[in-house]
């Protein structure tokens, strides 16, 4: 099968959408799949071009087996209506010129969070005449508003409506969780034509490890209880709150918190810990794909943090699954929805809500008095890895592009992996 795959993030980028895509295609061509990748020049989230990078209007190289085809773009920070805003509007419209150029794909895939990726994609399907499958990362624009971007506004309601034309256009949709599809259900989107397939992780690179000797020396880390977070500082994390976490378990010596990333707030959060004297907040700049087993192997729990509003109720943050992959006991603080559930069925970890200090300090104190119940989540979280594989993924989503192409793009929601994946 030929795949066009419009993607704004992707490697050396390692943002959720950049990892997912780039996982799941290096599957699909192992498998023997055509999987061209038309995304930006990497700069997310600083909004700085990676070394070795140029903004050209087109370069072609190749990634492990994928042909990645980098368009020109405005570059913008991960901060800012306007500037982020031109930046997607940008990609949405070199993305669909080079795709023009292309040799005609079986089927268009574009992902979200921003949809207007997703715009470009189905201007590219509709051009080309081949179906286009939206996979959908998030709900766009519900998130922006519920982050404080942007308010209700004629804008935003505009914005709906080209979200639901999107939905109505695609030949199909792939939702990343049950809580995004029964959002869309609700909105009248057929429910056939929507399959959920969820985040996941690639179990081969990731597994429990002795901590990393070298880094506990470069970070000063050595003998101290690492609470890891890992990925994006931005208006959807509510990083502040670890902060005030901090403050309130600053007696105990052997607590440290890591956060390692990039993103809108980090400055803040940098400037924040050190005018309140935090010396148990080490913060590490955003690290390569590859480094990342070795930078979570530093921490004894991961920590995943979501701000307070019922529409990241519907997420499920893919470091969930990686911390899982390492064997790690996850501490999810975020509102109830279906990251929440994981954890709870899989006894994973612990859970308590989002934006409070209070309990998440209360629950940081559990795991490290109690080795035994930390040591029984690790076990349950690495046991549970095995049931989230992105190999499976990989197959699940191919099944649903075969529907696809062969023009059963309606009938997607149940339809299961053609052969299972070896976990």
């Amino acid at each position: 099968m030929k795949i066009l795959f419009l993607t704004e993030n992707f490697p050396p980028e390692t943002n959720a959408a950049a990892t997912r895509v780039f996982e799941r295609s290096c599957y699909w061509a192992k498998w023997g799949h055509d999987v061209t990748i038309l995304t930006s020049a990497p700069n997310f989230p600083q909004g700085k071009l990676h070394a070795g990078y140029q903004n050209r209007w087109r370069q072609v190289d190749g990634m492990d087996g994928l042909r990645v085809v980098r368009v020109k773009t405005y570059i913008a920070a991960n901060r800012g209506a306007i500037r982020r805003t031109l930046d997607f509007l940008s990609f949405m419209v070199s993305a669909f010129i080079a795709g023009l150029f292309e040799k005609r794909p079986d089927v268009v895939v574009a992902t979200s969070p921003q949809f207007f990726a997703a715009v470009g994609g189905w201007a590219l399907g509709a051009t080309r005449r081949v179906p286009f499958v939206f996979e959908l990362g998030d709900l766009w624009p519900a998130s922006i508003v519920a982050v404080g971007a942007m308010r209700p506004s004629l804008p935003v309601r505009l914005l709906e409506q080209l979200e639901l034309f999107l939905y109505r256009r695609s030949a199909s949709i792939v939702a990343l969780t049950g809580a995004f599809k029964a959002d869309l259900v609700g909105r009248d989107i057929q429910t056939g034509k929507i399959a959920v397939v969820p985040n996941g992780v690639d179990l081969w690179r990731y597994g429990a490890r002795p901590k990393d000797r070298q880094l506990l020396a470069q970070w000063n880390l050595e003998g101290k209880f690492v609470i890891g977070y890992v990925g994006t500082h931005g208006m959807a994390h509510a990083l502040m709150n670890v902060l005030y976490t901090a403050e309130r378990l600053s007696e105990y010596n052997e607590i440290c918190f890591l956060l390692v990333g990039a993103g809108a707030e980090r400055e803040m959060l940098i400037r924040e810990a050190s005018n309140r004297h935090l010396d148990n907040v080490v913060f590490i700049a955003a690290q390569p794909k590859e480094q990342m087993p070795q930078i979570w192997s530093l921490c004894d729990v991961a920590l995943v943090h979501l701000k307070n509003s019922s529409v990241f109720a519907d997420v499920i943050p893919s470091k969930i699954f990686e911390a899982m992959g390492m064997g790690l006991p996850v501490l999810l603080a975020a509102p109830t929805g279906e990251a929440s559930e994981i954890i709870r069925q899989d006894q994973a970890g612990i859970h308590v809500g989002a934006e409070d200090p209070g309990a998440l300090a209360d629950a940081i104190r559990k795991l490290v008095e109690n080795p035994d119940v930390r040591g029984q989540f690790a076990q349950n979280s690495r046991r549970a890895a095995l049931h989230h594989s992105r190999e499976h993924q990989a197959r699940h989503m191919m099944a649903v592009l075969d529907q696809v192409v062969g023009g059963n793009g309606g009938d997607v929601d149940n339809v299961e992996p053609a052969i299972e994946a070896k976990i």
